[in-house]
């Protein structure tokens, strides 16, 4: 059963999400579950300032809203990705600079695998969902379908969404895919091509991590 203490809580990450800078303003949205139901941002809520009156509760079986409050336009992927992840409790949508920078770039890099907390945080391999409408049915189709076994994705002009266990799970994974995606734009800003992991390297660290992997 969800308790004010619950809702304090989610309220305390949403703001932790806002001073890091992943998102700003309207932008993004982030779920917690809670036993059969979800807490989830409100519609047109600023997650960075997110204020109990506008945290949803839904059921995630059916996505039924529970205490009259909208949930984010998005919250049928979240709940989606709970209901095909046991294992997942958090999902956070978010907009972070760099990310979303080469998300809107023609020529992305293929990897930002430069250091070793990417493939084993993030994602050895970060599916691309190409752009469809915020909100959209199919938007939402997409990002349930990459996310059954992925943790982390990148949604071409628009942003990013990650999943995880608990706050810190998904809070660190969208930290470190936000500091790949720096490290290789200023890479190419300043002529560099990026020394990204081989997949001699990948293999290695996947052997010696594992139960860390996210890939």
């Amino acid at each position: 059963m969800i308790e004010k203490t619950h809702i304090q809580e989610f309220v305390r990450q949403a703001q932790r999400v806002g001073e890091a800078g992943l998102t700003i303003c309207s932008s993004g949205n982030l779920s917690w579950r809670i036993g059969d139901e979800a807490l989830v941002s409100g519609t047109g809520s600023w997650v960075p300032e997110l204020t109990e009156e506008k945290v949803s509760i839904c059921r995630v079986a059916d996505g039924e809203v529970m205490n009259g409050i909208k949930p984010s336009m998005e919250s049928v992927f979240h709940l989606g990705i709970m209901r095909n992840r046991p294992d997942v409790n958090v999902v956070l949508h978010f907009q972070s600079p760099y990310a979303t920078l080469l998300a809107c770039c023609k020529d992305r890099p293929k990897s930002i695998n430069v250091t070793a907390e990417m493939p084993l945080h993030v994602g050895r391999v970060i599916p691309e969902i190409p752009f469809m409408r915020p909100g959209s049915p199919e938007l939402a189709e997409a990002v349930v379908e990459a996310m059954k076994t992925r943790n982390s994705i990148q949604l071409l002009k628009h942003g990013q969404v990650v999943c995880g266990k608990d706050f810190n799970d998904v809070f660190q994974r969208a930290m470190f895919f936000e500091m790949g995606c720096r490290i290789v734009y200023h890479a190419l800003q300043a002529g560099k091509e990026p020394d990204v992991l081989t997949e001699e390297e990948l293999d290695a660290l996947e052997m010696h991590f594992v139960g860390h992997t996210t890939a």
